[in-house]
């Protein structure tokens, strides 16, 4: 699950991040997701900007929860 969220994290990053810098350039017309989805026009640097956080925090969030201590360990005492 953690590799998941990892993925899906760097993906959601690179495209805020390239969608950012289309926005601002006009480079990776290609590449970008958020250039090619019609309801949001006008507002693809927003769009983008969401992406790069929402990716950002997936991968703070894999990240903490593989270094959980005994995690997945199975060393529970039972109650």
């Amino acid at each position: 699950m953690k590799k998941t969220f990892e993925i899906l994290g760097f993906i959601l990053a690179l495209q805020g991040v390239g969608g950012i810098v289309h926005a601002l350039t006009g480079w990776f017309r290609y590449g970008v997701v958020v250039r090619h989805l019609g309801f949001l026009d006008g507002y693809e640097i927003y769009a983008s900007i969401v992406l790069a956080v929402l990716g950002v925090s997936m991968l703070i969030a894999s990240d903490k929860a593989g270094s959980r201590p005994g995690a997945g360990s199975g060393d529970r005492t039972p109650i």
